[in-house]
């Protein structure tokens, strides 16, 4: 008894030790990152929705397969199917955790794969307000951190987290983060320009449930404050652990996607 009483003592002593706003952050962005691992493989269904200054729209639709990495990024496959002019678009991306990621882009009017340059990856995505770097999966190690404060977003008690990227040839100079604290998913995120303005805010929407842990978004909403054009992203059909494997997700791959 006396032991005890002695280490209750000690530990009552000690002050607690503060938590730094930046390790703040970054313990908050792992939580989010361990939370939607183990999924394995996925597709989706995506319609993709642009809209220009006077809010004119024009519609693609989009499959997607993504494929679950252990130790590193997960890698995807973004294929075109509408309209005619895009049909048999490809993108393939690689994510990685310590090194550039590794992203294609396959051209059927050319026939030919043309690499995305780690220099170009700020660049929009066919013709959509989503840049090459918004496609590739979250990685932790890609990113410095700072919690900046509690606040609510769309009726959800929220963590907001500043995020710095790591990569010296990324498009943004910083990304403030609203996550949920009840299940740490991604509700909204704002966007910094090289020059430091608020270039973008992506907002998430419609979130369900799938195998019983993982979350998933129903729309998506890039809006370009600069520009005054956005692109929608209504997703569907998905559909986990459907045996897709490495060599889904090659070079090949790209020119064979139909």
């Amino acid at each position: 008894m006396a032991a005890l009483m002695l280490f209750g003592a000690s530990v009552l002593a000690n002050p607690v030790m503060a938590v730094t706003a930046e390790e703040r952050g970054l313990e908050i962005s792992v939580e989010a990152k361990n939370r939607d691992l183990g999924w394995g493989d996925m597709s989706a269904q995506m319609e993709m929705i642009l809209r220009n200054k006077e809010g004119q729209m024009s519609h693609r639709q989009i499959r997607l397969k993504s494929l679950e990495q252990d130790n590193d990024g997960d890698k995807s496959l973004t294929i075109f199917d509408q309209p005619l002019d895009v049909k048999g678009t490809a993108f393939l991306s690689f994510s990685h955790i310590n090194k550039a990621d590794d992203q294609w882009l396959y051209l059927p009017a050319l026939k030919r794969v043309k690499r995305i340059s780690s220099r170009n990856k700020s660049g929009p995505f066919m013709g959509s307000e989503f840049a090459f770097e918004d496609l590739t999966s979250f990685e932790v190690e890609k990113y410095s951190y700072k919690y900046l404060r509690d606040e609510p977003f769309d009726g959800q008690d929220s963590f907001v987290v500043e995020q710095y990227p790591t990569d010296k040839y990324s498009g943004y100079t910083r990304r403030v983060v609203w996550l949920d604290k009840e299940h740490y998913r991604v509700l909204k995120v704002d966007f910094y320009d090289r020059k430091d303005s608020l270039l973008k805010t992506l907002e998430f929407k419609e979130y369900k449930q799938y195998l019983d842990q993982y979350w998933r978004a129903d729309r998506s909403l890039m809006t370009n404050h600069q520009t005054g054009k956005s692109t929608e992203l209504v997703y569907s059909d998905y559909q986990f652990q459907v045996g897709l494997k490495k060599s889904d997700f090659n070079k090949n791959s790209l020119k064979r996607a139909r």
